[in-house]
């Protein structure tokens, strides 16, 4: 077959997949493996030899991700089960003092409670940015928004054990060390620069109107919400419709498949330990990870901390101290609730990555490796701008974070080693991309404009403009260090 035909059946494959999840409201699942077959057979494999590849590409990513993912989740659960998150928002505030909430919320959003679903994070903080808004001014609550959805968003592709970062880690075969120091570089200073110039645009530009902008009409305060489950995009979001694992759905209209209540506890029902106390599971874990990463970087010997310092393990050990810490404050029945929470969450994320592993695994067996890799290194843009290109129309079409990621690196991840860059800054190019221009097909733009009570248009200037800059901003920190790395 010309390799002509074979980049034809590529891109028919592709939007195939993006038709079937927009357009038909096929779940994501069945859109992916519609996808791969059709690629599969078409690009001269066999039908065994296609499900071959099908079930290989997933069980790879599987041995890869699996428990990281898992682990990942079940810590999260249990943070958000024991009222930590906002615990450490709230003495934040009280250190930094509430002229620099804004910034607060997006540093610490996007580094300390990545392992916490998107929408999750979003029903549990934003009661209290609906609060603190107003103490800031006319644009107190446009601030705050832009804060939400620049450490949310930012923290779930760039940081780990951010779900997007570790799925698009492990389908590119990063090390896990790798992906955590190098997001941080990246994705630390673009929570800080998307705060600093959105607020610049809001009193500039945007002209917020706080009577156009936000929903004069009271809004019911529970901090009631839905997390993620598995639905058309993956899971389960507020606002009635079913989101992807990043609480973004494939279709506004997707049908869910699992929906569980998250209800924050108030700090009478439960008993508080310490608050370095309650946060350890996350601080052990990244610390373990880091130092991993940094003894493969200087080529010194851990000795037996080699053990602890392996990805999976240092997640296991967070999960473990996380569940032990929750046993202290809450009770077994509802430790033991939010574990299987947790399992019910990491389902679809992981069987999304495991299918984009088998695109890929029929990419690299139909040869249409070697056909990509020199259509990307023939064209006209840097490889990571065409990276980030692939993700960000992947963004737009499906209306996904997460899929728009995970489905960008299974194209991608046949040909990663022959693009001329580190595999790594490809990850992290493919994040930077996938949060472009969120919009209204996106079930976690309805659940923002629902709980900060903003208009539609208010929230176009706040979630889809701060989303947006943090895409276009985290671009050219990924490109410098394809200078530096």
């Amino acid at each position: 077959m010309s390799d002509a035909w074979l980049l034809i059946h590529t891109g028919v494959a592709i939007l195939g997949i993006v038709a079937l999840i927009t357009w038909l409201k096929t779940p994501p699942i069945f859109g992916l493996l519609i996808g791969a077959t059709y690629l599969g057979l078409a690009t001269g494999l066999d039908i065994s030899g296609t499900a071959e590849a099908l079930t290989v590409g997933f069980g790879d990513v599987m041995a890869e991700i699996g428990l990281l993912i898992t682990f990942g989740v079940v810590m999260g659960s249990l943070l958000t089960a024991t009222n930590t998150l906002q615990r450490v928002i709230e003495g934040l505030l009280g250190l930094f003092g509430e002229k620099r909430v804004p910034m607060v919320f997006a540093v610490s959003l996007s580094t300390l409670f990545t392992s916490i679903y998107s929408d999750v994070v979003l029903v549990l903080t934003a009661p209290l940015a609906r609060r603190l808004g107003p103490r800031l001014g006319p644009r107190g609550i446009a601030l705050m928004g832009g804060a939400l959805t620049a450490g949310i968003e930012v923290g779930l592709v760039f940081v780990v054990p951010g779900v997007g970062a570790l799925a698009v880690a492990g389908l590119l075969d990063v090390p896990l060390g790798e992906m955590f120091l190098l997001g941080l570089v990246v994705g630390v200073p673009t929570a800080v620069l998307t705060m600093l110039t959105f607020a610049v645009l809001l009193k500039r530009v945007l002209r917020w109107d706080p009577a156009a902008d936000e929903l004069q009409a009271p809004i019911d305060d529970t901090d009631e919400g839905t997390d993620d489950g598995a639905g058309n995009g993956g899971g389960a979001g507020g606002g009635g419709g079913a989101a992807t694992p990043d609480g973004h759905p494939g279709a506004a209209s997707s049908t869910a498949i699992t929906t569980t209540t998250v209800t924050r506890p108030s700090a009478q029902e439960l008993r508080q330990l310490p608050l370095l106390v309650s946060i350890s599971p996350v601080l052990v874990t990244l610390a373990l990870i880091a130092l991993g990463a940094l003894a493969n970087a200087f080529d010194f010997p851990l000795g037996p901390v080699a053990l602890l310092s392996e990805p999976v393990i240092a997640m296991a050990i967070g999960a473990g101290l996380a569940h032990l810490l929750a046993q202290r404050v809450l009770p077994r029945e509802e430790v033991n609730s939010a574990v299987g929470k947790a399992l019910a969450m990491a389902g679809p994320i992981l069987i999304l990555s495991g299918l984009s592993g088998s695109v890929a695994e029929v990419i690299g067996q139909s040869g249409l490796r070697d056909v990509l890799a020199e259509s990307f290194n023939a064209g006209f843009l840097p490889p990571l701008l065409l990276v980030w290109l692939v993700a960000a129309v992947l963004h737009i079409a499906m209306g996904s974070i997460s899929i728009a990621a995970i489905t960008a690196a299974g194209i991608l991840a046949p040909i990663a080693g022959s693009l001329g860059v580190p595999v790594v800054l490809i990850a992290l190019a493919a994040c930077s991309g996938a949060l472009f221009l969120p919009h209204v097909s996106s079930n976690f733009f309805w659940m923002f404009q629902s709980l900060l009570n903003l208009s539609t248009r208010g929230t176009f200037k706040t979630h889809t403009v701060a989303m947006s800059l943090a895409s276009v901003i985290s671009l050219p920190i990924v490109l410098l260090l394809d200078i530096v790395v």
